[in-house]
């Protein structure tokens, strides 16, 4: 016996591929994404960038920057290779994160890039243990 559910099969045999989280979303605040330009390196799922004033390409977000990326404007979706060439890629402009799962600059404090993310809606939080004490 086979069921049809949109265009997919189900019947013995039938293989599934299992979403395991990254844990990166802390919370159920709607994502909003957006599509950039990264103009340097590579940024992995998770990295803090901020928004360069003059030329509106985005790079890792570094505190003490003085060109407008000092200011926490996304949280990278998925991996950005921009060694070679800027490229394309999605970054989070809205959202809660899971502060364990980000990658963000050591020039940084974890409280301190949570006060200058929250004015951008990007909400950092710590996880919280469920040990009995």
């Amino acid at each position: 016996m086979s069921s049809t559910v949109g265009s997919y099969q189900f019947m013995p045999g039938a293989r599934q591929t299992v979403f395991v989280p990254d844990q990166l979303i802390a919370g159920n605040l709607k994502l909003v994404t957006e599509q950039v330009t990264v103009a340097s390196g590579t940024l992995i799922r998770g990295t803090v960038v901020g928004r360069v004033t003059a030329s509106g390409d985005y790079i890792a977000s570094v505190a003490t920057a003085t060109d407008g990326s000092q200011v926490p404007a996304g949280i990278v979706v998925d991996t950005i290779d921009a060694s070679s060439a800027p490229a394309q890629g999605a970054i989070y402009v809205m959202g809660e994160f899971n502060s364990n799962y980000m990658t963000y600059d050591a020039s940084w404090t974890l409280s301190a890039l949570t006060a200058a993310a929250r004015p951008n809606n990007l909400f950092i939080k710590t996880s919280m243990s469920n040990a009995i004490v």
